[in-house]
């Protein structure tokens, strides 16, 4: 493991504060390293893997498509792609789908997509995009423009033009920056790296309102609390408010690397041939992983399980905050839980990787919880089992 680590060391770039293990393969909710060393995965590749791992119907329709086509241009129609498109729109009441790749791919074009349409139909003035401090939207340049947090802007100025910032769930600061030149809203109905912070459901209704007021583009970043995150298929959902884009990625392919945008009919105009394209967005390959991701979701007792077991664990959770002082909130929906501690939490992760259970931060002082959603009564227990052996010797 070590000579592999230190090779990997000198080939691969210095972006990731990695720990020293090699993760070889998976099953269920569990990894294993190269060593044989079982892992509880609670990390679930942040958010993604949300059928799990080595699942029959992913792994089955994967090899079909394999054996068929794994790639074609977007010169020409696919019929996974059409599928999975057509299951988006089912479930979102939306009308128009984009494929790309990645998270930061689907910002970028819901980004684009949204000033488009505003100098289309709004004017050439109407450019700039207000989004929330303590949000996270990726690494690509706009992405990283649009997230309200200074440590992931560090060294990149200047940064893109037309983006300011606004206090989340806190509807005077919106009102504040919206201008004459505002044509778009950008947030996460959850925030995920700023520490797993809900919105308020009357405020995301407040903002739906002053953007249907001033014709605003209203954008959800549903990244990381899409795709049955949260115990609905769509986080805006739980909030009984429709946007008029959101964007996609992460749990859509359960690991197969795909993003989405979809739009409304109305907004979606706003893109023409050649306004925007992805070479590898909607390929066969990526669409069918899509596909199944979505039939699996929207099955009834799938969904069931994760607001079942996003109870429980929120109580387990909580049993934890009523016995050590440390602790200081227990936040979150469905299976998308931060724990904040008054103590750094670097040591707590490592720890609990030592003691075979996997998690991952959400700031210095929060853990987060984004286990596969087909995670377990039992296997809850055993995470808190070893979380709370590591908080024992932090008192």
């Amino acid at each position: 493991m070590e000579q592999l680590i230190n090779k990997g060391k000198e080939l691969l770039m210095n972006t990731y504060a990695q720990f020293p293990i090699v993760i070889e393969k998976g099953e269920g909710v569990k990894v294993y390293d190269n060593k044989g060393n079982e892992y509880l995965d609670f990390v679930a590749g942040i958010a993604v893997n949300c059928l799990g791992y080595k699942n029959d119907k992913l792994i089955a329709a994967l090899k079909q498509q394999l054996e068929k086509l794994i790639h074609c241009s977007n010169l020409y129609w696919n019929e996974p792609a059409i599928e999975a498109a057509e299951l988006l729109v089912e479930h979102s009441k939306l009308d128009k789908v984009f494929f790309c790749n990645s998270g930061a791919e689907a910002i970028e074009g819901s980004l684009k997509l949204a000033r488009k349409y505003a100098k289309k139909n709004l004017g050439d003035n109407k450019n700039e995009i207000i989004t929330m401090k303590n949000s996270f939207h990726g690494r690509t340049y706009g992405a990283v423009t649009a997230t309200g947090q200074l440590k992931y802007q560090k060294g990149l100025d200047p940064l893109l033009p037309g983006v300011k910032y606004a206090e989340f769930n806190n509807i005077e600061s919106l009102l504040q920056a919206i201008d004459y030149n505002t044509c778009a809203v950008l947030l996460e109905p959850i925030q995920g790296e700023g520490g797993i912070r809900p919105a308020n459901k009357e405020y995301l209704k407040q903002v739906r309102d002053i953007c249907d007021m001033n014709n605003l583009v209203l954008i959800f970043d549903e990244v990381q609390c899409g795709m049955g995150r949260t115990g609905e298929m769509f986080a805006y959902q739980l909030y009984d408010v429709k946007p008029d884009i959101v964007a996609l990625a992460k749990g859509l392919g359960s690991g197969v690397p795909i993003g989405a945008v979809i739009a409304n009919e109305e907004i979606a105009k706003g893109f023409n041939p050649g306004d925007h394209a992805s070479t590898f967005g909607g390929n066969p390959l990526a669409c069918t992983a899509a596909k199944v991701v979505l039939e699996e979701i929207s099955k009834n007792d799938f969904l069931d399980n994760v607001k079942e077991q996003g109870n429980y664990l929120t109580k387990k959770l909580n049993e934890l905050k009523d016995k050590y002082e440390f602790i200081t909130d227990v936040r979150g929906h469905g299976l998308m839980k931060g724990m904040e501690m008054n103590i750094p939490v670097k040591d707590v992760i490592k720890k609990c990787m030592e003691k075979g259970l996997l998690l991952v931060g959400s700031g210095e002082r929060i853990i987060r919880f984004v286990p596969p959603l087909i995670v377990k009564k039992d296997d809850i227990d055993s995470a808190i089992a070893i979380l709370g052996s590591v908080l024992e010797g932090e008192i």
